[in-house]
């Protein structure tokens, strides 16, 4: 028999030292009180050098993990919620590590037929020497979220990228696909529908988390053959990353070029919870409320995912 609400405790896992930390925050706070509302007893943690130790003196029925970025999707921290056998919620450790890693993801995207722009990793260094491909492309840290990190190398660029010292020594250099960013959540094994995210410029960390920064049509205005595309490619990363819960897909769509055009960019197994996330909004487009979502999310933990 389920227990009730207010006798599930659940530990609401945020904040960490990624560069998404604010981000992470603003994405916990948001769950805690949207379970709160919904009866759940609920403790929020700032994760720390003693996440362990306050998971272990906490002993919660299910943690809630809305860590992003490095240390909180990548599958380091999953495998501290297996270690102490506590539920937790949305990806399991090797899905979380082969998502994150770009290069990973890219390879088993290829081997499923997935479509990806010509992209791979280089030493940071070399890109002082000249452009390693063909202008516009795109530099980003292999393992960051949140378009943390990333340069963008336009067609007008005659000489190398001036790079900052924020960059890893290794990265991945893509090919730029000129057009729309489109995404699409799955929640489980149902894909919820496409948004089109438009903006003035680089969808990036401000035009992503800044209230006005970019503007979602949703559901895009797309030819039902890219809207089914967006959606079966979604659900087939999901499912061949090994993804559990929630996750976000993102792509780029060269509408010049009808199907072909439509290339996958990266699936977050982490979506952001914010007031300007991207799933949440798709959830209430399809009568899903934030605190339908959440509760979904924390029914489906469990642990060894």
């Amino acid at each position: 028999m389920r227990k009730k609400n207010s006798t599930v405790n659940i530990a609401v896992v945020m904040g960490g030292k990624s560069s998404e930390r604010v981000v992470s925050l603003s994405t916990g706070q948001q769950c805690s009180l949207a379970l709160k509302d919904l009866g759940y007893t609920v403790t929020e943690i700032d994760a720390s050098i003693d996440i362990v130790q306050s998971l272990s003196r906490l002993n919660p029925d299910v943690i809630f993990n809305a860590l992003h970025g490095q240390f909180g999707e990548d599958g380091i921290i999953q495998g501290c919620f297996e270690w102490l056998g506590i539920p937790y919620t949305h990806s399991g450790v090797l899905a979380s590590a082969l998502a994150m890693n770009k290069q990973k993801a890219r390879e088993i995207f290829q081997l499923n037929r997935l479509p990806i722009a010509n992209g791979f990793i280089t030493d940071s260094k070399s890109l002082l020497q000249g452009h390693p491909m063909r202008v516009p492309y795109v530099i980003k840290p292999n393992n960051e979220g949140s378009s943390c990190g990333i340069y963008f190398v336009h067609e007008a660029a005659n000489g190398p990228p001036q790079l900052g010292d924020d960059l890893p020594s290794q990265v991945m250099v893509e090919q730029y696909v000129k057009g729309r960013e489109l995404t699409t959540t799955v929640m489980g094994d149902r894909a919820l529908g496409v948004t089109e995210i438009i903006t003035n410029g680089w969808y990036d960390y401000d035009a992503k988390y800044s209230a006005g920064g970019s503007r979602h049509e949703v559901p895009a205005a797309l030819p039902d053959e890219i809207t089914e595309a967006c959606l079966d490619y979604a659900l087939r990363a999901h499912d061949v990353l090994g993804c559990r819960g929630v996750s976000r897909t993102d792509f780029r769509w060269d509408d010049n070029q009808g199907l072909d055009g439509l290339f996958l960019l990266e699936t977050n197994t982490q979506p952001g919870m914010t007031p300007t996330s991207l799933s949440p909004e798709q959830a209430q487009v399809q009568g899903i409320s934030f605190g339908a979502l959440c509760r979904w999310i924390v029914e489906d933990a469990s642990c060894q995912r």
